[in-house]
């Protein structure tokens, strides 16, 4: 985890310094143009292979953490992309320069001043969209990171509640049996205790019988 931190950091660097670089395109000369270019494909390249190292590391992370380094690595993600079409945008717009202007003088003392406050003010806010960018997604991985951790624990509730049940039925299951066979041996021995009675008044039938028949004989 404290590698993803440290790659995290280095993205962060990164791609602060294209969204300056790339606000610095459109009022650079050619030669500084062509640098830049070079520079911000570069760091792009970096970038991507460092998102690339943390997708890698998330693979180790325990489950439980995962959604949330997964969700800050999709804004990572978008951000990079979004950072591409700026700069292919940048890449396709004409640059701003001295013509119009009567001299190299004029232009140094008219058109500098103006164009460094422009650029300023156009790196400053896009480092302030950027910021609230980074800001709301990481606030968003944090909701979701918190939503996770609450459905784990709902799960877990949820499958401790699931043995208490499943212990409770096997728990009824042998009281079942036990009551099952406590009223088998009942009736097996009620049953045998009806066959005595019924062998018993048998006996008594024949010997009341018999009796009569021999009192009836000897007279």
């Amino acid at each position: 985890m404290d590698l993803i931190q440290d790659y995290e950091q280095q993205y962060a660097v990164l791609t602060a310094e294209v969204t300056a670089q790339i606000g610095r395109l459109g009022s650079s000369s050619a030669g500084e143009r062509n640098k830049l270019i070079a520079d911000i494909d570069r760091q792009l390249e970096e970038s991507q292979e460092l998102l690339e190292q943390i997708g890698l590391e998330i693979r180790d992370v325990p489950q439980a953490n995962r959604a949330g380094y997964t969700s800050r690595l999709n804004c990572y993600q978008a951000e990079w992309k979004r950072l591409q079409q700026e700069f292919s945008n940048a890449k396709t717009t004409r640059p701003t320069g001295a013509a119009g202007y009567d001299s190299v003088d004029e232009f140094d003392e008219i058109g500098i001043q103006e164009d460094q406050k422009r650029r300023l003010l156009d790196n400053s806010e896009r480092l302030e969209r950027t910021g609230n960018y980074l800001k709301d997604s990481y606030r968003v991985v944090l909701e979701t990171e918190q939503i996770g951790t609450q459905v784990l624990q709902d799960l877990s509730e949820q499958r401790e509640t699931i043995h208490r049940a499943r212990g409770r039925l096997r728990e009824t299951d042998a009281e079942l049996g036990r009551s099952s066979r406590l009223l088998n041996n009942m009736l097996m021995r009620a049953l045998r205790e009806k066959i005595v009675l019924i062998s018993v008044a048998v006996a008594i039938f024949l010997v009341l019988f018999l009796s009569i028949y021999f009192s009836i004989s000897s007279d």
